[in-house]
């Protein structure tokens, strides 16, 4: 039904509308590049449609990246690769595992935590499922967990990489709609640490019925003094997260400048302590390279892209054709939902938000969802969608790293997508749990 009524809308669009996306989908199909596929798919929407001349392409991508906001990104990167070099993020798991060695499920729960300490300095979630991955699977399996579990649990926990601030993806959420940086970091905070503590319940569920892990017996001045002990020997790693959350949330830094106080730290700290070298410098930048390659041209072909989309009207036909089936706001919310949920197992963060937000961001104000609320249930809703069976990307990750079957993970991954389901449709209905730490101007 509802695709008979976008064709109805589209109909007179023709080959503007379709030829581009047969395109993308038969070039990502051949294992192009996303940013290429993109790419190739606005030059073809141009050339059709003439919604904007072909000789402003190269200034279009030249601005689509020209925005000191998109600095920050590489920096993040950057900071994520030096901590897992320098050791500090091994600190991170230590600190956990003593705060969590006395629980049933001690050590699962220890992974999840430092999932989202690395989360909250690198902003990615590959590069967390594989630092996370690298450090703790063995041990989680050496704990008593199936490898299949194990895996899924640092997947899910991995998650966290773009939910929990400061996180890549809403820098570029924020650089698309137009919306500040930091007002998303701080409305992320609480749904963040929501999502985070929905994977540990369920991995407390978990061990509850199947006892892969048992807890220590300890006081709980013992269990303070594992604590002290823990912190003791690796405080100083957490001079980083700390830079970065005070400069942000008390408003002395941007993004920006957090991410470039927070490179410098880290490779101070490193040279101090005696983990990094110079040597260790080409190979970590490259590495930086690598993924903010494949981040940053995506954003600048995608602009094009979304200008001729917006032009012919997409996203206002899209809404049109969608409200006509109906205007129940609690089932658009659920359609949106879907959408970005699917979206998400098959695609990376960036090529997502810059090709749907634009699309969605209509449809959220038709229903009358507030912006805000808005990102933080598109990021969320994504990061669900990175462990969603059977396609999720954080599950390859974790395959590629261990050797596990994808189809063996991926059921294990199941109750996971189910808690962290129920978060993003709380979040989806109720904008105070994204709302309340904002002024009142963003309410």
């Amino acid at each position: 039904m509802l695709w008979q009524h976008l064709q109805q809308q589209t109909v007179e669009l023709g080959w503007e509308i379709y030829g581009p996306v047969l395109i993308f989908v038969g070039l990502v199909a051949l294992a192009v590049p996303v940013w290429a596929a993109i790419g190739a798919a606005a030059i073809a929407m141009l050339m059709i449609s003439g919604a904007l001349p072909l000789s402003l392409v190269g200034e279009s991508l030249f601005h689509g990246i020209d925005h000191f906001a998109l600095t920050a990104v590489p920096l993040f990167i950057l900071t994520g690769d030096v901590l897992v070099r320098t050791g500090l993020s091994r600190k991170f798991l230590d600190v956990a595992e003593a705060m969590t060695c006395w629980a049933k499920g001690g050590f699962g729960s220890a992974t999840v935590l430092v999932c989202g300490m690395f989360s909250a300095i690198s902003g990615s979630d590959a590069a967390g499922a594989a630092a996370v991955g690298r450090m703790t699977i063995d041990r989680l399996v050496e704990s008593g967990y199936p490898r299949p579990y194990a895996c899924a649990l640092v997947a899910a926990g991995a998650c966290t990489g773009i939910l929990i601030p400061p996180s890549i993806a809403y820098i570029i959420i924020g650089l698309v709609l137009g919306i500040s940086a930091s007002t998303l970091f701080l409305a992320a905070l609480i749904p963040g640490l929501a999502i985070l503590v929905s994977i540990l319940v369920t991995n407390i569920v978990m061990n509850r019925i199947y006892a892969y892990e048992g807890g220590g017996l300890m006081t709980f001045s013992e269990w303070l003094a594992n604590i002290g002990s823990a912190l003791k020997s690796g405080w100083y790693a957490f001079i980083v997260p700390g830079i970065i959350f005070y400069g942000i949330f008390s408003g002395r830094l941007t993004p920006t400048e957090a991410g470039a106080v927070a490179v410098v730290v880290t490779i101070g700290m490193g040279f101090i302590l005696g983990t990094l070298k110079l040597s260790d410098f080409p190979a970590m930048l490259v590495s930086s390279a690598k993924v903010n390659g494949v981040i940053v041209p995506i954003i600048a072909f995608s602009l094009p892209l979304a200008q001729a989309l917006a032009i012919l009207g997409v996203p206002q036909g899209f809404v049109y054709s969608v409200t006509t089936l109906t205007n129940d706001p609690m089932l658009l919310i659920l359609l949106m939902i879907g959408i970005l949920i699917a979206a998400g197992c098959v695609m990376e963060t960036t090529p997502n938000i810059v090709i749907l937000a634009p699309i969605l961001k209509p449809l959220a104000d038709n229903i009358g969802m507030n912006e805000i609320q808005f990102c933080i249930m598109m990021i969320t809703a994504l990061g669900v969608g990175f462990i969603t069976p059977p396609l999720g990307l954080n599950l390859f990750v974790v395959s590629g790293l261990t050797g596990e079957s994808i189809l063996k993970i991926a059921a294990r991954a199941v109750p996971f997508v189910l808690f962290m389901l129920g978060v993003t449709l709380l979040i989806a209905y109720v904008p105070a749990i994204s709302t309340s730490l904002l002024p009142e101007i963003y309410k």
